[in-house]
Order: structure tokens, then sequence, then C-alpha cells
């Protein structure tokens, strides 16, 4: 459903007063590891420079040529240190790279300190820092500063960097479709398309007459068979049949528009005009589209779409744009996070229920605007986030919490949770004040970690944790 784990391709350094050995048995057992956990590896042929690992300024450049060679099929570089490694070949290998680095070095034993078997790659590691910070080449570093490869802790590590690449290589070129204008009382989600453009990130609009028109071309069979695949994962019952068949037709557009126009997301306006022209909502399309890793934003938060789509990248599951909506009684860290129902089925605790659109109802009659997913999110943690353009820049921010089991009222309306978040009223504060939206993106699991440093550290936007 969503992306595979990332591919990374390797590096090892060395030095000649060590035993060739320590690079041979890294060779093997590095890539072994990384293998085992689902990851594909290049490596550098072992005649390509001795033993494949580099050392001079020489062998950086058959390096750096090996990276260029495979352009494109890897997703980060993993610098390995079996011992204290040269510096200056370094610098000639990776002078040119645009993908993450992650830097990892072998412990030394405390049995085994002479020149027989000892690495120094503790030390080694630092002059490897130093001269990526002088030649200002992007690096990651975790803990603990040595780390055995087959130990658990190096596969968290792994884990981490990870995350982390797919977000940097996936936010980089993003593809967004603006389906229909900005939602006119919403100035909450305004956003400055030259701003993303310079950062990579391009706006591609449509105007949902375009859609409209192209909902009367889709085919009987298609439409049959996207009804039956949204029965397959909610309750469609509840909504007419006639509804039912517009909704699979304006699912069927816009898996096109995506397709097409080789979209990573979109951010719909979903309202008035659909409730009003074709009766029915999008909501349960939108979950639907974002529970196949498609983000689908509503009522055209360009922003938030962006942070679903970070956000998804890091955790591998999909991502949902909610409210900040109600306060939980007195309990001054924990809110409910709600929307109309277009939250992944995956996020939700169990099957919804397609239903009117109870507010929207009350405005234009009942039984015009069928298409809200009813239901609640499923407890566990998760990372919220969501971005803004000021000044010309990307400012996000990015926090941890949990979606608790507290109870919410049966008469709620569309997909709600409690989210518990430490000093929320803090959290509230700055959000606000910094002038951040009404929505928040979130996806299951902590990875707050790893989305800050691709966004901030490799991709340069602001991200602040309130």
């Amino acid at each position: 459903m969503l992306k595979q784990k990332s591919s990374f391709a390797l590096y090892f350094g060395t030095r000649d007063i060590f035993p060739d050995a320590l690079v041979r048995d890294a060779r093997k057992e590095v890539s072994g590891v990384l293998e085992k956990l689902g990851h594909s590896v290049l490596m550098m042929d072992e005649s390509a420079t001795p033993f494949g690992a580099v050392e001079t300024p020489a062998h950086g450049k058959v390096f750096a040529d090996f990276l260029y060679q495979n352009k494109g099929k890897y997703d980060g570089v993993i610098v390995v240190l079996p011992n204290f490694g040269d510096e200056n070949g370094a610098m000639a290998a990776f002078q040119d790279v645009d993908v993450p680095v992650l830097i990892m070095a072998y412990p030394d034993e405390l049995d085994k300190m002479g020149p027989a078997n000892r690495r120094d790659a503790f030390c080694g590691k630092f002059s490897i820092m130093d001269v990526f910070c002088q030649c200002d080449i992007k690096f990651t570093v975790l803990k603990p500063h040595t780390v055995n490869p087959s130990s658990e802790k190096f596969g968290e590590n792994v884990d981490y960097f990870d995350r982390l690449c797919r977000v940097v290589k996936g936010t980089r070129r993003m593809r967004i479709g603006a389906i229909g204008a900005r939602v006119t009382p919403f100035k909450t989600v305004r956003i400055d398309e030259a701003a993303l453009q310079k950062n990579g990130i391009t706006v591609e609009t449509f105007d949902l007459s375009y859609v409209f028109n192209r909902m009367d071309e889709m085919e009987e069979k298609d439409v049959k068979a996207k009804v039956e695949t949204i029965n397959s994962l909610t309750d469609f019952s509840p909504t007419p049949t006639d509804a039912q068949k517009k909704i699979a037709r304006l699912a069927l557009v816009l898996d096109e528009i995506v397709e097409e126009n080789d979209l990573d997301a979109i951010a719909l306006r979903c309202w008035i005009e659909l409730q009003s022209q074709l009766n029915i909502s999008p909501c349960v399309i939108l979950g639907e589209m974002n529970n196949r890793g498609i983000v689908a934003a509503c009522e055209v938060d360009i922003g938030n779409a962006v942070t679903m789509h970070a956000l998804k990248l890091a955790s591998n599951t999909p991502a949902a744009c909610l409210d900040w909506n109600n306060n939980y009684g007195d309990d001054e860290n924990k809110c409910i996070l709600f929307h109309c129902g277009p939250v992944p089925m995956d996020l939700m605790a169990c099957k919804g229920k397609v239903t009117d659109h109870a507010l929207i109802a009350s405005a234009i009659g009942p039984g015009k605007s069928f298409g809200c997913n009813v239901g609640r999110i499923k407890p566990g943690p998760i990372t919220f986030g969501s971005m803004m353009t000021q000044d010309g820049r990307l400012k996000f921010f990015l926090g941890e919490a949990k979606i608790t089991d507290d109870p919410i009222a049966e008469d709620y309306f569309g997909c709600a949770g409690v989210a518990e978040i430490d000093n929320l009223q803090d959290v509230l504060l700055d959000i606000g004040r910094s002038g951040h939206r009404h929505h928040v993106s979130i996806t299951a699991g902590d990875v707050a970690g790893p989305v800050k440093e691709a966004l901030e550290y490799y991709l340069g936007f602001d991200v602040t944790i309130p």
C-alpha cells in the first residue's frame, strides 16, 4: 500500500595501519544486517579499490563516481567505519552527495585492543564529522557514538534513518493537486504557492466544474466496482444508491487526476458545491484515498497536505487532517480532534458508517450531503503537525501525543478522538501565536524525530516543537 523501505549505498572508510580483515568483515556484516531488515544495498566492488573501501582522495573519487553511476538507486548513504577511517578520502567521496548520510562507527572490544584487533573508530568518527562540517556536507549521527551492527540499537538507528530518507526523498519534489478554489470563509488555509515552488513543491490547480463534467464520463462497471470497494471498508448502506454512485464517480475522477498529473497529494474544496449541486460529501473517499497512501486533505488545505505527506512517509502508515476542535471537559492536557469523516480506515477504531452531513444538513436540509464516514479514531501514539508559509518560508510545527480510549458522546458527529498532549495549553498558545491553522495532521506512531531532521536539517524548512 505505502512505500517500501529505503535503499542504501554503503561507504567503508579505512586507514592502512589497521587490519584488512576489519573491512572485509564489515562489508559482509553490515550488508547482511541491512538486507535482513528489508533494505536493498549497493556496495562498491571489492576490486574498485583495495577491499572496496576508501582511504585516499583517489579512492574517494572512485566512490563518488560509483554514486553518480547509480544515482536514483539509493535513498541514503551509510558511512561505515570499521576502523579510524580517513577524512581525506571521505571529503572527496561526499562533496556532491545530495541524499541523507548516516555515519556509524564500530566499537572497540576491551579485550581486543592490540594492533591486530584495535579499531579506534570512536575517534575516527569525530574526524569524519569535522571535515564534513568544514565542507558543508550534511550528515546524521545517532546514539550511541559507536554501535555494533548486529545489535538491536543499530537496527533502531537504521529504522530512524530509513524514515528520515523517505521524508527527504518524498517531500523534495512533491506534487499537489489543489482541486477547487479555497473555501471563501477559510482564510486560515491560504498558502504561498511561489514559496512552495522555490522549495521544490509544485501545486497544480483544477476547477470543480472540470471534475463535475468528468464524473458523467465514468463507466458503470467502474462505478460499481468503486461502490463495492467502499462497502468493503465501511458501512455504506445508510447512503442512498444514487448518492453512492455519485460518490463513486467522484472517487474515480480524483484517482484519474492523481494518475494523469503524477500527484503525491490532493487538497479538495469539499463544500458547499458538492452538497448543493450533487447532494454528496467527499469525506469517505478522501479517507479511502488516504488509506491507500494517496494523501487527500479537505478544505483545500495545501499546507496540511504537505504535512500529511511527510508524516505518512515517516510512519509508513496513512495520515489524516483534523480540526483542533473541542476541549475535553476540564482536563487541560486533553482535547478532541475531529473531522467530518476523511480519516483513513486504518486509523479508525472500527468500521465507520457513511451518513448525511449532520452539520451541513442544518443549512441546506437533510438528505443532501451524504458521504461522511462517522466513527472514532484508534487509540495509540501519534505524531502531529502542520505547515504554513510566511515571508517566503515553509514553517512547520511537530509534536508527539496519544489518542486515548476516553469516551466521546454517541451523538458527536463525524470521526473524532481524544488526544492527550503534554502541556497542551502551552502548545495551543504557541500554535495560535505563530499563526498556524485550525487544522492539524496526524499519523500513527512516534516519528517526530526523523521528520524534524528531514524537514529542518536536510530540506531547510523551519520546524518548531511547541
